[in-house]
């Protein structure tokens, strides 16, 4: 017998509703398939502390989505008089903020910045009580704000969490009757919501529900179903949610894919494990303290010691290593026995001090630094002034390739307080020292830094002279952002790049994750502040990344910022007796 929520007026809406073709903004679909399909809901009771909520059954919310997907009637403020068409631009928007919707819209958001559910849901049952339209944001803050507090992300107060798993439900049910069709905020709260009362099932339903009605998951919205299955030791399911995920183009990153490295360690499979460190290898290269941790713990682990193959063919596992370009071999684990397992750090020349082992230097395929320099031009020329950029590159065409570009005004201010001349020329000098050709580097300045202040300076003008005699000075014009310039330098000559940047804003982020911070560790000069001046810190002739050797061991880097006087710690896993046979 089913109990009655209390907290529910209603939940008979939920049966026998047809579904309804969606046309909505952004997405124009017509569901003909699904046209004679209903929609049967049941509620079960679990207890959440001392609230007894009343919950979908999993393999019953299969339609929940189309409930909520039918065409939401038009709001009073579309409709337009002869003063409306007069209003200006200002005008109108003064109105959308002053109206009971944008007020009520400011408030929720600024409820939403601070985490304050309770006094969202105060503003929802206000709105509600004057009839105030809500529209799709209003709902998905809403949802966001008891998902949030009901996954336990707002603190430790079991009542909030009890409250946004309650009214969380409520408020989705009150969408339905609303006729707001959800979008893929929408759907991640669902799914949250639904994990935080332990049903990682009925998120991973949701996710599928999305991709029938046309809208892309993304990662967040798989992270509930995965992470809760992780929790709870599914490793099956776990891995089915990933095969969904690489079906649907969503890449997993070092948080879920540490999730599955942990539940298949709790699983026993030792064949998933060594998979998933591949793809961290592939995916991740350095690994979070979290992650090493549980690398570290799978290494002491008698599962562990019990793996490995005690012989294997010699020549076939360094055909192996040099077909994947260096680094590892791929032929599962090698080796048996317990596993040596220290944290420690690498030489200059990437000796491990642990085992003696020599790491190795990763290639980069020249094609893919060619496809990188052309995506690289097209964003820059999508930000920057496309003629300014052109005639940069025609200025390298005739004055390229350099051995290295210098970030000129990073170098001119590092540890200085003004724009410093006399250490960016001791940094030019130095690299032209090292240059195979005794060439000067590509300095690149923005015009600001040579027209005032400094460059003023009668020695600091003969260096801007100098250099641009020697065709190793480029000025970037007014309004430009000279990363674009320095960056697409050092790619398409394939030289250093001497710069302390880290290369992590939103410029950056839009290059990607898999070739750029490849390309940054192998060409990347840094510097550093000596009493004689800058030190120049080249790029290790070892790859920062999870490798694995052709004895079978495995070396694992963890993440650093970027910090050059505190050296990188590193997981080394070797046994300590190897047999092969050639």
């Amino acid at each position: 017998m089913l109990r009655v929520n209390p907290f529910f007026p209603s939940l008979s809406m939920f049966n026998k509703i047809p579904y309804s073709v969606i046309y909505r903004s952004g997405f124009r679909r017509s569901f003909r398939g699904f046209g004679a399909c209903h929609c049967h809901l049941l509620a079960k009771p679990v207890s959440i502390s001392s609230v007894q909520v009343n919950l979908f059954a999993v393999n019953e919310t299969r339609n929940l989505s189309a409930v909520a997907a039918a065409a939401a009637t038009k709001s009073p403020l579309n409709t337009s008089d002869t003063s409306t068409k007069e209003m200006s631009n200002k005008e109108r928007k003064k109105a959308k903020k002053e109206s009971p919707e944008g007020a009520f819209k400011f408030k929720l958001d600024m409820c939403s910045k601070h985490g304050k559910l309770e006094e969202a849901l105060s503003l929802y049952d206000e709105a509600r009580t004057n009839g105030v339209c809500l529209k799709l944001h209003h709902y998905n803050v809403l949802l966001y704000l008891c998902a949030r507090e009901a996954s336990g992300d707002g603190g430790e107060v079991n009542e909030l969490k009890e409250l946004g798993l309650r009214r969380g439900f409520e408020i989705f049910q009150r969408m339905v009757g609303d006729k707001i069709s959800p979008n893929e905020t929408t759907f991640t709260s669902m799914a949250r919501l639904a994990v935080a009362r332990e049903d990682p099932d009925m998120a991973f339903e949701l996710v599928k529900q999305m991709e029938s009605l046309g809208i892309p998951p993304k990662l967040r919205s798989y992270g509930p179903a995965l992470f809760g299955f992780c929790e709870k030791g599914n490793a099956e399911k776990g891995y089915e949610v990933d095969a969904h995920m690489a079906e649907s183009g969503v890449t997993p990153e070092e948080p879920e894919l540490s999730a599955l490295l942990k539940v298949s360690i709790y699983g026993k499979k030792v064949d998933k494990v060594y998979e998933m460190l591949q793809r961290l290898r592939a995916t991740v290269r350095q690994v979070s303290e979290s992650t090493l941790q549980i690398i570290e713990d799978w290494f002491k682990s008698e599962d562990a010691a019990k793996v490995g193959a005690g012989s294997w063919d010699v020549e076939k596992i360094k055909e192996a290593v040099v077909a994947r370009g260096g680094g590892w071999h791929g032929q599962g684990w090698l080796g048996n026995g317990r596993w040596r397992v220290v944290r420690t750090k690498m030489t200059k020349n990437g000796v491990c001090c642990s085992c003696g082992e020599k790491l190795v230097c990763i290639d980069i395929d020249p094609k893919e630094t060619e496809n990188f320099a052309t995506k690289l031009s097209e964003l820059a020329c999508n930000r920057e002034v496309k003629a300014d950029f052109g005639r940069f590159q025609e200025w390298l065409q005739q004055h390229g390739p350099f051995d290295a570009a210098v970030d000129g005004a990073n170098v001119g201010l590092i540890n200085a307080d003004t724009f410093n001349f006399y250490q960016l020329n001791n940094v030019v000098n130095q690299l032209q020292q090292m240059s195979p050709s005794k060439r000067s580097p590509l300095v690149i300045l923005h015009r600001s830094r040579v027209t005032g202040g400094p460059a003023k300076n009668p020695n600091n003008r003969n260096w801007l002279e100098s250099w641009k005699k020697a065709g190793a000075l480029y000025v970037t014009p007014p309004g430009s952002n000279d990363d674009w310039y320095w960056l697409y330098a050092a790619v398409s000559s394939k030289c250093f790049l001497v710069t302390n940047d880290e290369m992590r804003d939103h410029l950056f982020q839009l290059l990607g994750t898999s070739f750029f911070p490849r390309w940054k560790e192998k060409h990347q000069v840094r510097l550093s502040v000596m009493r004689k001046g800058l030190m120049l810190h080249m790029p290790p002739p070892y790859s920062i990344v999870i490798q694995e050797s052709e004895s079978g061991s495995w070396h694992v880097p963890s993440i650093t910022d970027d910090d050059i006087s505190n050296p990188r710690q590193w997981l080394c896993a070797s046994r300590s007796s190897r047999k092969s046979s050639s």
